[in-house]
């Protein structure tokens, strides 16, 4: 028996427990209900974790796209939105990787390219274990929330017309 993956992927990490690191996993939360509202649930696969990590480049597998989430405390307020590329940069870690790192290992693994892919990522300010979402991510989460809307309805306006081809 042969399972039909979703076209599209959704890979948000992120730790509700640290403050700020739960805007990937709020954002995944509203993407869900927005997508089962909307009827096109089927159309995605959400997936949530702390850490991106390499087991992730086997999720790409069969995929339209892909879209990164994650929290920041680097990137520009309030979120960024950028195309992402294979990225064989050695981290400081071997537990957790960046988005473009697992872009790399699938190209390593499955031996093909990726599927395109973007990351959202937004600005955090206080990642303390414990910490409730500050106000200034709160607000960055809607900025953000309202992209992922735009993002999301081309993904499928897209393969509307690619279907349709």
């Amino acid at each position: 028996m042969t399972s039909v993956r979703a076209p599209f992927v959704v890979l948000a990490c992120g730790n509700p427990s640290r403050g700020d690191d739960a805007l990937g996993p709020l954002l995944l939360a509203r993407l869900d209900a927005w997508l089962r509202a909307g009827g096109v649930a089927a159309r995605f696969e959400l997936i949530e974790d702390f850490q991106f990590q390499v087991e992730h480049a086997l999720d790409l597998q069969g995929r339209a796209a892909a879209l990164f989430i994650d929290a920041g405390s680097g990137t520009p307020a309030p979120f960024a939105l950028q195309r992402l590329l294979p990225d064989e940069t050695p981290g400081h870690s071997t537990h957790a990787i960046p988005p473009a790192m697992v872009l790399a290992v699938y190209r390593r693994v499955v031996g093909g390219e990726p599927p395109p892919a973007h990351v959202l990522c937004v600005r955090g300010e206080c990642f303390e274990l414990g910490g409730a979402l500050s106000p200034a991510a709160a607000e960055h989460l809607e900025a953000a929330w309202r992209q992922l809307q735009v993002f999301c309805h081309a993904l499928l306006q897209n393969a509307a017309g690619i279907d349709k081809a």
